[in-house]
C-alpha cells in the first residue's frame, strides 16, 4: 500500500497523530481524550501533517505563526516548525523530505521571512537550508561558594521583590515578555496558550505539575520589569543540613537592574544551595554577577534556535546596522526559494537589499545567512571553515562589522 501523504489533517486522524508522535519521540504509544482535546485546542490542523500507512499514522510534522524579533528590535513574520517525527519502521524513505518541501513552499507563499527551530538533532536540518543561530548555556550555581552575601538580598536601586500566583503571571507577563521581545533579538512571541501551559492552567495528562514559585521584581516607580518562576526540591543530609536545590524555569528581566536583582534573591534563599539556571544566554550576566564566578559551572552549551531564510531582502532590511557598509551575497538554495543574488546597502539610517548582477564579494549556502542574520556567528570564522568563499578581499571583515551584535542573541522557549 502506498504511503499517503495528509498536508491537512481532518479531526478524525488527530488521534492516530498523537500516537505517532509519541511513538517518534520514545513516548509511551498511548493517548486520552484529554489529550487529544488539549492538542485540538492548539494546533492548527490545516498547517499539521501526517504520512500514513493504511489507517495509521507513521510520520508527524506540523508549523504555527510566530513572530521573532530581529536585531534593533522589529519583529519578522516566522513559519515555526514543530512535533517532528518518522517512526522508526518507515525511516530513510524521503518522509521528511516531503513534508519539509511542502511547509517551506507553502510558507514562502504566504509571505513568512523565515522558518524556525528546534533541532533535536544536530546533522538533520543543514540539508533544507537552516542553520543554528542562537545558543543557550545552562549553569549550576554552588551557592555557598558564590559569594553573595545574603543579607544584602534586598534590591540596592530601591525596587523591590513580592511572590505572586499564576493568576498574577497570566495578567502581567504577556506584556513583560513583548517588553523584553522588543529589545532582545531572538526572542519568539508567547500565545495565550503558552501561558496557560507554563502556569498550570492547562495540563497534559502524563506530565506531572509542579506548582513553581513565582516573583515579581518591581523598580521603584512601581512598573514590573522582572519575573521569575522556580521550583525547589526538598532534600537535608542525614536530617541535618539542607541541601536544596532551586530549578529557574523562566527569568524575565527588561533591564539589567531587575537581572541582577531576581539572581540575587534567587541566591539568598534559605536552605538553597544549588541553583539550576535554566536555558540562559551564553553572555548572560550570572557568572560575573557573583563574586566568585567559578561557583557557576556550565552543565550545557548547546545549539538551540535554528533559521532559514525565506525572503531575503525583507530579512536583511528588518534588522539594524551599527556601521555604513555594502556587500553583493551570492546565496545558493538548493529548494530555489530563497537563493540568488543580492546586493544589501546598510548603515545606521537604514538599509535596501535587492537582486543584482553585480560581482559577489561572498558567496555561502542559504543555511549560513541563517547562521549570520542575528548576529551571533563571525563570517571571518565561517571563511576560514570553507563555509562562505569571500570573493572579494576584506569582505568577510565587512560583514562582521555590519552583521555581529554586542550582546549575543536569545531565544528562551522551546516550541
Amino acid at each position: 500500500m502506498a504511503l499517503e501523504l495528509r498536508t491537512s489533517l481532518a479531526d478524525s486522524d488527530l488521534t492516530s497523530w498523537i500516537l505517532a508522535l509519541h511513538t517518534g519521540f520514545l513516548r509511551p504509544p498511548e493517548t486520552s481524550e484529554r489529550e487529544v482535546e488539549l492538542r485540538r485546542g492548539q494546533i492548527d490542523l490545516s498547517r499539521t501533517q501526517g504520512v500514513f500507512d493504511g489507517g495509521r499514522c507513521v510520520a508527524t510534522f506540523r508549523s504555527f505563526a510566530q513572530r521573532l524579533t530581529a536585531v534593533g528590535g522589529a519583529d519578522v513574520p516566522a513559519d515555526a516548525i514543530s512535533n517532528v517525527t518518522v517512526s522508526p519502521t518507515h525511516r530513510r524513505r524521503g518522509l521528511l523530505n516531503r513534508m519539509m518541501e511542502h511547509d517551506l513552499r507553502v510558507a514562502k507563499e504566504r509571505g513568512d521571512a523565515v522558518a524556525t527551530l528546534i533541532a533535536a538533532e544536530y546533522p538533520i536540518y543543514g540539508r533544507y537550508g537552516f542553520g543554528p543561530a542562537a545558543w543557550v548555556t545552562e549553569w549550576q550555581v554552588d551557592v555557598p561558594r558564590a559569594g553573595l552575601d545574603p543579607r544584602h538580598s534586598t534590591p540596592v536601586d530601591g525596587g523591590r521583590i513580592d511572590f505572586a500566583d499564576a493568576d498574577e503571571v497570566r495578567k502581567l507577563g504577556p506584556a513583560l515578555h513583548e517588553r523584553l521581545r522588543s529589545r532582545q533579538h531572538g526572542v519568539i512571541d508567547r500565545s495565550d496558550i503558552w501561558w496557560q501551559n507554563n502556569t498550570g492552567q492547562r495540563q497534559f495528562p502524563g506530565n506531572p505539575w509542579t506548582e513553581p514559585f513565582y516573583v515579581f521584581y518591581r523598580s521603584p516607580d512601581g512598573s514590573v520589569d522582572g519575573l521569575l518562576a522556580y521550583t525547589a526540591d526538598d532534600h537535608w543530609e542525614g536530617n541535618k543540613r539542607p541541601h536544596n536545590t532551586a530549578t529557574v524555569l523562566g527569568l524575565t528581566a527588561v533591564t539589567p537592574a531587575a537581572e541582577r536583582a531576581l539572581w540575587h534573591f534567587l541566591l539568598s534563599v534559605d536552605w538553597v544551595t544549588r541553583v539550576n539556571t535554566g536555558r540562559r544566554a551564553p553572555d548572560d550576566l550570572l557568572p560575573l554577577l557573583l563574586a566568585d564566578a567559578r561557583a557557576a559551572q556550565v552543565t550545557s552549551y548547546a545549539d538551540w534556535l535554528w533559521l532559514r531564510p525565506l525572503d531575503v531582502p525583507r530579512l536583511l532590511e528588518t534588522r539594524t546596522y551599527p556601521i555604513e557598509g555594502s556587500l553583493v551575497l551570492d546565496l545558493r538554495d538548493g529548494a530555489g526559494l530563497a537563493g540568488g543574488r543580492y546586493f544589501l546597502e546598510a548603515g545606521p539610517d537604514g538599509a535596501a537589499c535587492a537582486t543584482t548582477g553585480r560581482p559577489a564579494d561572498l558567496t555561502m549556502d542559504i543555511g549560513v545567512l541563517g547562521t549570520l542574520w542575528l548576529g551571533d556567528e563571525s563570517a571571518v570564522r565561517l571563511a576560514a571553515l570553507g563555509r562562505i568563499t569571500e570573493d572579494r578581499p576584506g569582505a568577510a571583515a565587512l560583514a562582521d562589522r555590519l552583521l555581529r551584535t554586542p550582546r549575543r542573541p536569545w531565544c528562551p522557549d522551546v516550541f
